[in-house]
C-alpha cells in the first residue's frame, strides 16, 4: 500500500497535515500499526459475544482525547507494539481458531488505510468470520468506504450531540456534527443481519451485519443523553441496535501530572461519579417513553474491576476476558 495517506495526514477529520513517515499526528501514531492487546472479550453486547466472545484486538492511538478513557494507557500513553501484516494475520487466525463470533477492531480509525490492507490479507488467508469496527464515529466518510466489503458490523459510539461537552472533554468541537455523519453513512450501507445460531441445545441472536449504537450515560448530563436518544429515535430506531450504557467509572490516570491537572479541569463539566439509582430509574424511564424497537441496557452496578491495564498480559478481570496476545510477549499459549 502506498504511504502516500500518511504523508500529509488527512484521515481523521482533524486533518492534522503531518507528515505520519517522520513523525506522530495528532492521534500519537505513525505509519506503522501498533497493537496492545488481543483476546476473547465476554463484555460485549450480546449478540457481538454470542457463545465464543468478540476477538478484540486494542490498536495504540486515537483520533480523540477523552478525559475519561478507560484505555487512556493505549489510545493516549503510547503503549503498544508494532506489528506487520503477517503478525495482524495470525493474530486474527488465531481468534477464529480460539472461537471468537467476530474480529471486533478497537480504535483504529488513524490506521484505516493500512487496516484495510491487512484485513484483505487475513480474509485471504483465511478469516471467514465476521468484522466490527469498534469506534468513536470520530472519523470521516472518505475514510469509511476504505472498509466497505471488509466490515461486517459497526459499533459507533455516539458520545454527545454538544458541541461544549465535546470541545472540553474530547478536543473536538465539531464531534457531534461529524460522528452523525459517520452513523448515518453506517445506517444506509449495512442493514441488520441477525439469526438465531444453536449449540449445544442452547440457541442464541447472534449479529453478522448491522449496526449497533453505543452511548454512555455521563452522571449529573441527563438532558445531553435525552438529546442523543432523541435523534437515534428520528434516524435510527429499527435500523440498528441501542447499547445505552450506565457503567460510567472515575478512570485513576496514572501519568503527567500538567495532564493531569487539564483533565481534571475537563471532568468538571459533570459529575465525575459512578451512576445513581435515581439516575438508573430516570434513564429506564426515558427509554419506556421512546419505546426503541431495539435496546440494551446495562443493570446497575458498583462494580470498577473491569476496569482494564494493559500493562497486564490479562489487562481485563478473568471472567470479563481471556487473551491470547500482549504487547509484552506476543501469542499467549
Amino acid at each position: 500500500m502506498s504511504l502516500d495517506l500518511y504523508s500529509s495526514c488527512s484521515q481523521c477529520p482533524r486533518k492534522c497535515g503531518i507528515d505520519r513517515t517522520e513523525h506522530a499526528g495528532f492521534c500519537g501514531e505513525r505509519e506503522s500499526i501498533r497493537i496492545a492487546s488481543a483476546g476473547l472479550h465476554f463484555g460485549e453486547e450480546p449478540v457481538i459475544t454470542v457463545f465464543g466472545g468478540s476477538g478484540t484486538i486494542f490498536f495504540t492511538g486515537c483520533t480523540l482525547r477523552c478525559s475519561f478513557c478507560q484505555n487512556y494507557q493505549i489510545s493516549q500513553q503510547g503503549m503498544g507494539r508494532s506489528v506487520d501484516c503477517d503478525e495482524f494475520v495470525r493474530i486474527c487466525l488465531e481468534l477464529q481458531d480460539n472461537g471468537a463470533e467476530n474480529i471486533n477492531l478497537v480504535t483504529g480509525s488513524h490506521h484505516i488505510p493500512k487496516i484495510a490492507e491487512f484485513l484483505s490479507a487475513a480474509k485471504s488467508a483465511g478469516l471467514n468470520i465476521p468484522v466490527a469496527w469498534n469506534s468513536s464515529a470520530y472519523e470521516s466518510v472518505e475514510s469509511l468506504e476504505l472498509l466497505k466489503g471488509l466490515v461486517d458490523i459497526w459499533l459507533p459510539d455516539l458520545k454527545t450531540l454538544n458541541p461544549n461537552m465535546s470541545g472540553g472533554l474530547f478536543g473536538a468541537e465539531d464531534y457531534p456534527s461529524v460522528a452523525k455523519k459517520s452513523i448515518r453513512w453506517m445506517l444506509q450501507n449495512f442493514p441488520m443481519n441477525i439469526k438465531e445460531v444453536e449449540r449445544k441445545g442452547e440457541k442464541k441472536e447472534k449479529m453478522f451485519s448491522g449496526v449497533i449504537i453505543r452511548h454512555l450515560f455521563l452522571p449529573g448530563r441527563m438532558e445531553d443523553t435525552a438529546l442523543v436518544l432523541d435523534w437515534l429515535k428520528k434516524h435510527a430506531d429499527g435500523r440498528s441496535i441501542l447499547s445505552l450504557m450506565s457503567q460510567y467509572t472515575p478512570v485513576p490516570f496514572k501519568g503527567d501530572p500538567d495532564g493531569g491537572k487539564a483533565r481534571e479541569k475537563s471532568l468538571l463539566a459533570f459529575q465525575n461519579r459512578l451512576v445513581n439509582q435515581e439516575e438508573d430509574a430516570d434513564l429506564k424511564d426515558l427509554i419506556d417513553a421512546y419505546g426503541f424497537e431495539y435496546l440494551f441496557y446495562q443493570d446497575l452496578s458498583d462494580d470498577t474491576s473491569w476496569l482494564p491495564d494493559f500493562n497486564r498480559t490479562q489487562p481485563f478481570s478473568n471472567s470479563l476476558a481471556r487473551p491470547l496476545w500482549h504487547w509484552t510477549c506476543g501469542m499467549i499459549l
